[in-house]
């Protein structure tokens, strides 16, 4: 069966998802810490960026791997929800969904550590 939201086309569809988007961010913000320390760090990180990066492919390099955390930050928050619909109970499942969301943040997040150590030392 299709969605009763699906049928949108063109423009009309772009805006609304447009604010779908707008929406997402904001409930990232305000329930997701872990979203909300990454959103600092990123306006942090990429002034620096602008700053530090000698040429336009170590800033590219250094903001998209900033970005990458917040889009696998998102994703992970977006996991974790939908366990969480699901079920509020311990199941063993459910656990491995939320680590392996977790481990793929933190994997994102050595990632711009090392880009920006290489970008920085290199």
């Amino acid at each position: 069966m299709e969605s009763p939201f699906k049928g949108k086309t063109g423009l009309r569809r772009i805006w609304n998802a447009f604010h779908y988007s707008l929406d997402g961010l904001r409930a990232a913000y305000r329930h997701e810490d872990a979203f909300r320390q990454e959103v600092l760090l990123t306006l942090v990180a990429l002034p620096l960026a602008l700053w530090l990066g000698e040429s336009a492919l170590e800033r590219a390099l250094m903001i998209g791997s900033v970005l990458l955390v917040l889009i696998v930050e998102l994703l992970n928050s977006a996991i974790e929800a939908t366990v969480n619909r699901v079920s509020l109970e311990r199941h063993q499942l459910a656990k491995r969904a939320k680590d392996i969301g977790s481990a793929a943040v933190l994997i994102a997040l050595i990632n711009a550590a090392v880009v920006w150590g290489l970008v920085l030392l290199g």
